[in-house]
């Protein structure tokens, strides 16, 4: 839905261009909600081509005063960077349950992961050190140095407005780049705090800038001439129409796409620790993340007492407001993402899954005292099918909701055979006390980021985001070494004195 006005009592944002907001040459906008409540809480620009232009104009222009600032005192704008992070850090955290919806709890961990980010980010004067090489002939020496593309453009989805830019600007900036941010337009509200954040921190005018909109912002920066490469996170078939466009106009893409993850309990678990890592990874955030558990696969005769428990710890999630400290899972983030949801499980049961837990139906999901949700929020109750087949819908496409299968093997083998069908291999785990078989796990899996008795199995800041399959488009992922070398080139010298 989108609206040209706005009502008086509600701002409008505006596009962060050369260190200063400015009006969007663009006249329609999108309302942004708070998805516990259903109310509009502000409305979003949907910037056009004009307002693209603006904005990488200003980071052309800034690119090369800011590549010839010393990696030190880039850090140090950074190191400032992260002190007002902290000072803000419950601010943060509830600007992102605000118009994301997910838990307060939940919300902090994002925050805190991408202060992490900010971290590493610091320790740029060692990790653009180059390499060196004395007489690789007589007389001859080889060195290689790291400089800097010049403007990147950023594109995040809605489920981590926090955490998710923060895998790409800390980074790209110290190294030297300038950079556009083209937040979610569904969650553009932590994008404009941080924003201001860095400018804060003394980050110079132009280094950073963001533009609201949707898809005809995301062309325009997939086409400008003057973007050298595009970080992206979202679904995956946006995400493979980022990848081609973008390399189509000879940009240096990496694009991260959707997940199907598949989490492998066998009978030696101990279901005490494993069931509420399951239920954690499965409906934390609501299930919209893309390191969720969707699948559980289920070996052996572990299957019926694992399923009678998580139908119970899911029982017990209360739905409500994310600042509610009672919450166990807040709101999808829109209505019709909610519709959408419900067309999967409606799908689950014409194709013969089992019926454990409905969450179209089974109440308000209140399993512990309090008020019940809010009527006109976003919510859907957790649901849970077992019994589930390989070839059926639910178990083979990215639902992004809280909406958990259950499917039954009888060996190891066999789980892992079912988990490497998916076209998509961002995260698996397994649950187990044998090392045999979670080294047999860890060797024949087919995804890119593996856990142990982790049911979330996220890396941490100087580790890539290692996604595998149709979960990852290009050749450099997000986050530890492989960000560095992404945002960077190289120039390998040989010399003879």
């Amino acid at each position: 839905m989108t609206t040209t006005a706005s009502n008086a009592d509600v701002r409008t944002l505006r596009m962060l261009v050369a260190g200063a907001e400015r009006a969007p040459h663009a006249t329609e906008t999108e309302p942004v909600y708070d998805p516990a409540t259903g109310a509009v809480i502000a409305h979003v620009p949907l910037g056009n081509a004009a307002d693209v232009d603006a904005a990488v104009a200003a980071a052309r222009a800034a690119f090369p005063a800011w590549q010839a600032t010393p990696v030190v005192e880039r850090a140090r704008i950074l190191f400032h960077y992260h002190t007002l992070l902290e000072a803000h850090f419950d601010e943060l955290a509830r600007l992102v349950v605000r118009e994301n919806g997910k838990t307060l709890e939940d919300a902090r961990g994002e925050v805190r992961r991408g202060i992490e980010m900010v971290e590493y980010a610091c320790g740029a004067p060692t990790l653009l050190m180059g390499e060196t090489v004395r007489d690789v002939s007589r007389g001859i020496d080889c060195e290689s140095i790291r400089y800097p593309l010049g403007v990147i453009a950023g594109i995040t989805p809605f489920n981590f407005p926090m955490m998710v830019p923060h895998w790409m600007i800390p980074l790209a900036l110290v190294c030297g780049n300038t950079f556009v941010l083209k937040p979610s337009e569904r969650t553009p509200l932590s994008a404009e705090r941080f924003a201001h954040l860095l400018t804060e921190a003394g980050l110079p005018a132009g280094v950073f800038n963001v533009v609201h909109g949707a898809r005809a912002t995301v062309t325009a920066l997939l086409e400008h001439p003057d973007v050298r490469a595009v970080s992206f996170v979202g679904s995956q078939p946006v995400a493979a129409h980022v990848y081609r466009t973008a390399a189509a106009h000879g940009k240096r893409v990496q694009a991260l796409a959707g997940a199907k993850n598949h989490l492998i309990v066998l009978p030696d678990a101990k279901l005490d620790q494993a069931v509420p890592a399951i239920i954690a990874s499965a409906f934390g955030a609501a299930g919209e993340r893309c390191l969720a558990g969707s699948v559980v696969v289920a070996v052996g005769g572990v299957a019926d007492e694992l399923v009678r428990r998580l139908d119970t710890a899911a029982g017990g999630l209360r739905l409500g407001s994310g600042l509610d400290s009672a919450t166990g899972m807040g709101p999808v983030i829109r209505a019709d993402h909610r519709e959408r949801v419900r067309g999967y499980i409606a799908r689950g049961k014409a194709q013969g899954a089992t019926v454990v837990r409905d969450g179209t139906t089974n109440g308000d999901g209140n399993g512990h005292a309090g008020a019940a949700p809010d009527p006109d929020g976003f919510f859907l109750a957790p649901t849970i099918f077992d019994r589930v087949t390989p070839e059926m819908d639910i178990a083979r496409e990215e639902i992004f909701g809280p909406v958990l299968s259950v499917v039954r093997v009888e060996t190891l083998e066999e789980g892992i055979a079912v988990a490497n069908r998916s076209r998509f291999g961002n995260a698996a785990s397994i649950f187990t006390t044998s090392g045999a078989a979670a080294r047999t796990f860890r060797e024949r899996i087919e995804a890119g980021m593996l856990g142990v008795n982790v049911g979330v199995a996220a890396p941490l800041a100087f580790f890539p985001f290692a996604g595998w399959k149709n979960s990852f488009y290009g050749d450099l992922h997000a986050t530890g070494k492989d960000a560095i070398a992404f945002y960077t080139d190289q120039k390998v010298i040989t010399s003879r004195w």
